[in-house]
């Protein structure tokens, strides 16, 4: 497999830099935002996590199915572009459909088919690194990925705290942005990504035109030879069940707890210094696994990423809450970059799609499991108002998921 150039690995990538932008933008800010109009302020952790766990289940079915049919596509085009771009194109529809949305059904239609649009072209495009990507680059290749999911997380940070106020209805002025962005980084990546064409490959293992791919073969794994595969996907969903719920409800514990005057620009700051930590661990992280081996980084980073969210729960003001967070950051870059390599490094090549759309089973099911604590968090905020004991539940099991998350990662060869 002939070496790929650094601009080459950041062509392939920089489709994540457009994707990432745009959920770290709607989830964290947006999203909670818009729905303080539409929704009873006692019950807004519920209705946040009851419409994002929704759209999270999609998208935990959505991926690797889309990753599988990549697999076995046949295109002049070669096999992962086609549906990359027809997901790239449908996102632009639902984020339309959200810019304009009024009331909590439009919201509901918009999300969850912007779930099902971006997960038909991220299936695909999880396995570029696979594909293109000799096996002593894949920590290099998982770098600049996450280099390019951080950015997405610096900007969408710095611009949507800016681009949307606590009194604006309709998220016009973020939306229009993200739809620019995403248009320029998708259209990086199909014209970089240079696949060969896919005709003629194999045709037994193709599927026809109108027949289903089944869905048992997809979302089951081979118990033998596919077990270390397994449990990382379990200890990652471990890790990221805490992280990913400290990050959905951080704008209401801001404005509950720290009283914000302006909880939207408030976790905007939170958000940067949490994604400015992330960028350099991100790098680090590639570079470390190469070199020492994946799981060893994995465990430092779960270490990192407990005792920030241990921090989180004692902080006192705006000032400590965000330096926890960037020690929180630089935990979870580091994980997010080094679990990436080794999943890809055990991912088996022909079935690369639907292998890394598997691990979407952690990532999506992580977070949408993480949206459910919506409901215990109101409950025990409002059984004991003023000492919102539900914020710091969410912080310790963020840190307790990040230990636990090292007991699976245990059964995991490399």
């Amino acid at each position: 497999m002939k070496k790929l150039a650094l601009p080459q690995l950041f062509g392939i990538n920089a489709c994540w830099l457009g994707l990432s932008f745009m959920w770290n933008s709607l989830h964290p800010i947006v999203l909670p935002a818009i729905l303080l109009h539409l929704v009873p302020a006692h019950a807004k952790n519920s209705y946040l996590g009851g419409l994002t766990f929704f759209g999270l289940l999609l998208a935990m079915v959505i991926q690797p199915v889309s990753g599988s049919l990549s697999d076995r596509w046949q295109s002049r085009w070669g096999r992962r572009r086609p549906l990359a771009l027809l997901g790239s194109g449908l996102d632009l529809v639902f984020l339309g459909l959200l810019a304009w949305s009024g009331n909590i059904w439009v919201v509901l239609i918009g999300y969850a088919g912007l779930q099902i649009a971006s997960n038909i072209a991220q299936g695909p495009l999880q396995a570029l690194i696979p594909d293109l990507v000799p096996h002593a680059r894949m920590g290099a290749a998982s770098a600049v990925k996450n280099l390019m999911d951080m950015a997405g997380l610096v900007i969408a940070s710095l611009a949507a705290g800016n681009l949307l106020a606590p009194e604006d209805r309709h998220p016009t002025a973020i939306m229009l942005t993200v739809m620019g962005v995403l248009i320029i980084t998708a259209s990086l990546t199909l014209v970089t990504a240079r696949e060969q064409p896919s005709l003629g490959e194999g045709s037994d293992e193709k599927p026809l035109p109108g027949k289903f791919l089944d869905l048992t073969k997809i979302f089951s794994f081979n118990h033998g030879t596919h077990r270390s595969f397994k449990w990382l996907v379990s200890s990652r969903f471990v890790f990221l069940l805490g992280v990913y719920g400290v990050q959905a409800f951080a704008q209401y514990y801001i404005k509950d707890v720290m009283l914000a005057a302006n909880p939207v620009k408030a976790t905007s700051q939170i958000m940067t210094a949490l994604a400015g930590m992330l960028v350099v661990s991100a790098l680090m992280g590639g570079w470390l696994a190469d070199r020492i081996g994946s799981r060893r980084v994995i465990v430092m980073a779960s270490l990192i990423s407990a005792l920030g969210c241990a921090l989180l729960a004692r902080a006192a003001d705006m000032p400590s809450l965000i330096r926890y967070a960037g020690i929180v950051g630089a935990g979870i870059g580091l994980y997010l970059t080094s679990s990436w390599a080794l999943a890809s490094r055990l991912a088996p090549k022909e079935q690369a799609g639907r292998f890394l759309g598997l691990t979407n089973l952690a990532t999506a099911g992580a977070s949408a499991a993480s949206r459910l604590l919506g409901i215990p968090i109101d409950l025990l905020n409002n059984a004991q108002p003023g000492r919102f004991m539900g914020y710091t539940g969410l912080f310790i099991l963020g840190a307790a998921g990040a230990l636990l998350s090292l007991l699976l990662l245990a059964k995991v060869e490399d």
